[in-house]
């Protein structure tokens, strides 16, 4: 073989059987090859085993999928690019012209431009209330036809705690699905409720070093089935290499969310006696109104504290731009802590009665706690704190 074509063809080494890699490798290919082709066409029809291009399944990728399915309890998972690629192929897969979706001005707001302006333009058609309205969820379900609740528990900023149990009753008495973005929530928590399909953006905790994205849809395998045939037609695949890093990120997740989770409660109860914030949102906290509720739904309380300063919108600038350990960045889950200011929080695309019913205020911060020592953001949180309010 000459030198040109042996470089193109080479001689892949195998271990023996018995002999497998303690770490899974990475199958960073796009195209695999069977035998001959009778076996080939077996294997695109579905009749048999096997991988045969990556944007309809890869083992690297297939590894991942079955790891997040046995956290969440679930029997299949389908995992995509982003994490709002998985919102997007879920409401693509189960929706269809006519449809109605009762979502939430709580709702995740890409999520809810996802409803307002992409499928809006397809005859899919939707109604925003408040998790806490449960006189009116009834309602609705009641007197509109409605194929899908989709729903967050922990809200996004604010920390609102759904109740599961209510929302997933009331949906399958009235004939629709329920799905919930459980990002916040983590990869093992409420397992327990029956709902349709899980919704995870595994670029925050599944990764946990903000250094690669995904999402991950999990759920009964008919459910999943659907949507991964969705993003097999529109291909968001996630990469075998992403796949691994995210594998490879889920070793320390547990020590990551304890540490985080355990962090985060300290900071809590520091920011809630501070004379210079209003409120804080955090479930852990005896005296949050989700405390209870969260109690008997979740393996955990969080990583995120929601805090509503005192003090005009310079001086929750002035806060932000003075902490050094927390950075001004989008996400949450990451090692490093982070801030959401209320500069940049504030949900543009509700009207004012919806904004009040979120529960955003003009001073609403969303603090993701990283890994760090908590003495030490607790220090910098007060330093910022001093120089935006005076010591």
């Amino acid at each position: 073989m000459k030198p040109r074509t042996r470089v193109n063809h080479p001689m892949v080494e195998s271990p023996t059987p018995g002999n497998t890699p303690l770490v899974a490798p990475i199958y960073q290919s796009v195209k695999f090859e069977f035998q001959d082709l009778a076996e080939t066409e077996r294997a695109w029809a579905g009749s048999a085993d096997g991988y045969h291009y990556s944007r309809v399944g890869n083992p690297t990728v297939r590894t991942l999928e079955r790891t997040l399915s046995d956290l969440q309890g679930k029997s299949d998972c389908v995992v995509v690019g982003s994490g709002l690629a998985a919102v997007a192929v879920t409401l693509l897969a189960l929706l269809s012209q006519g449809d109605h979706v009762l979502a939430f001005v709580e709702t995740y707001g890409p999520t809810r431009g996802l409803l307002a302006r992409t499928l809006a333009r397809f005859g899919v058609r939707h109604t925003l209330l408040s998790i806490e309205d449960h006189a009116g969820i009834e309602r609705v379900l009641a007197t509109t036809p409605t194929r899908l609740v989709w729903f967050e528990s922990p809200t996004n900023p604010v920390l609102k705690i759904a109740d599961i149990h209510f929302l997933t009753d009331v949906a399958r008495r009235y004939g629709a699905l329920t799905a919930l973005d459980n990002t916040f929530a983590g990869l093992e928590s409420h397992g327990q409720f029956d709902v349709d399909l899980y919704v995870h953006s595994l670029t925050k905790y599944a990764s946990g070093h903000g250094d690669v994205m995904g999402g991950a849809v999990i759920g009964n395998a008919a459910l999943v089935g659907q949507v991964r045939g969705q993003a097999i037609a529109l291909g968001p695949t996630l990469d075998p290499h992403a796949a691994y890093l995210i594998q490879r990120g889920l070793k320390t997740y547990h020590l990551r969310r304890t540490a985080q989770c355990a962090s985060a409660a300290i900071v809590a109860e520091y920011l809630a006696v501070h004379p210079n914030v209003e409120r804080v949102r955090y479930p852990g906290l005896a005296a949050d109104v989700g405390h209870a509720l969260a109690s008997r739904q979740m393996s955990d309380f969080g990583t995120v504290v929601s805090v509503d300063l005192r003090g005009t919108a310079e001086q929750s600038r002035t806060f932000a731009d003075s902490l050094q350990l927390f950075a001004i960045a989008a996400s949450l889950g990451s090692t490093e802590s982070l801030i959401v200011p209320p500069q940049l929080q504030q949900p543009r695309d509700l009207t004012e009665q919806q904004r009040v019913a979120s529960g955003i205020t003009a001073t609403t911060a969303r603090l993701s706690i990283g890994v760090e020592d908590p003495e030490d953001l607790i220090a910098d949180l007060d330093s910022a704190l001093a120089a935006a309010f005076g010591s």
